[in-house]
């Protein structure tokens, strides 16, 4: 999860100031209001954080909720559940989260990109310097499989000519791509969603290539068929995947983030009415000053 964007669950600590004297809980030494609730959550650092991340959330959304469309976010949130495959729900626990909350946190990752192309002015050096680097996106196949011994029985079968996809529904344990010959969603080499093992593997073989032995990951142990490596072609064709490197890069610098989050609110008009959390935003506005200067 992106260092600046609070977890969606964290929220439901934030109240209503609109009915202080709501109850929260009772109990036989007494009770706690909801104002007696906001006191003591206010003066907490995680309270202070969700308060930071609500007051964005409004502004990013002014500003940039009509270039985020919910087939954009149900889109990502799919390919993550498809990642996850049948551990998905245990995921989202583990995290903390709802499916709900974090369908939200796509959202105000997603707006927050905005933010950062908005704010971002790609020179045609920088993106000479981003094409040394590009490799092109790639498509692979994958059997994985829990022990060593397996993926080498795997491999010997492969071997004496056996076929991928016959081999990867008999014996891969992912039970999201095993149907499909374990085919893989397209990803270059700023994927950071798969192991840094298995994408070195991945981008040292030719197409039609297989790995000739087990490549451990955190998963365990996986073989992989490269199925489609395009040739790089020319800088000027590809731009636009150029661009999106820089910005995915971008939104991983939290100098940058914090750059860019400070010029956000500064635009956002945002005035705090409690005189306690009168510096809530300090952190990101003086660093706005400073950055102006």
């Amino acid at each position: 999860m992106k260092k600046w964007l609070i977890a969606l669950a964290s929220v439901f600590m934030a109240v209503s100031l609109a009915a202080c004297s709501k109850t929260v809980a009772t109990t036989k030494g007494g009770k706690i209001t909801e104002s007696a609730y906001y006191s003591s959550l206010k003066s907490t650092s995680s309270g202070k954080q969700v308060l930071q991340q609500m007051i964005l959330n409004k502004v990013l959304e002014k500003d940039y909720g009509s270039k985020v469309s919910k087939k954009t976010v149900t889109k990502q949130y799919n390919a993550y559940k498809t990642e996850y495959g049948t551990s998905f729900k245990s995921v989202l626990t583990q995290n903390g989260m709802t499916a709900s909350s974090f369908r939200q946190e796509i959202r105000s990752n997603l707006l927050l990109k905005e933010a950062v192309k908005d704010n971002a002015t790609i020179t045609n050096a920088d993106l000479k310097k981003e094409w040394k680097t590009y490799e092109p996106k790639v498509t692979v196949a994958q059997i994985l499989v829990s022990k060593k011994s397996t993926a080498e029985t795997v491999i010997k079968k492969l071997k004496k000519g056996e076929s991928f996809t016959k081999l990867a529904k008999q014996y891969s344990t992912d039970s999201s791509t095993k149907n499909k010959g374990g085919k893989l969603s397209a990803f270059d080499d700023t994927n950071t969603s798969l192991d840094s093992s298995f994408t070195k593997a991945a981008f040292a073989l030719k197409e039609g290539e297989y790995t000739t032995t087990p490549v451990k990951t955190t998963y365990g142990y996986q073989v992989i068929k490269m199925l489609d490596y395009p040739s790089k072609g020319k800088m000027s064709d590809h731009t636009k995947a150029l661009k999106e490197r820089i910005w995915t890069a971008d939104m991983s610098s939290s100098s940058k983030l914090k750059a860019v989050v400070a010029k956000v609110l500064k635009k956002g008009n945002v005035s705090i009415k409690d005189s306690d959390l009168k510096n809530v935003l300090s952190d990101y506005l003086s660093s706005s000053s400073s950055s102006s200067k």
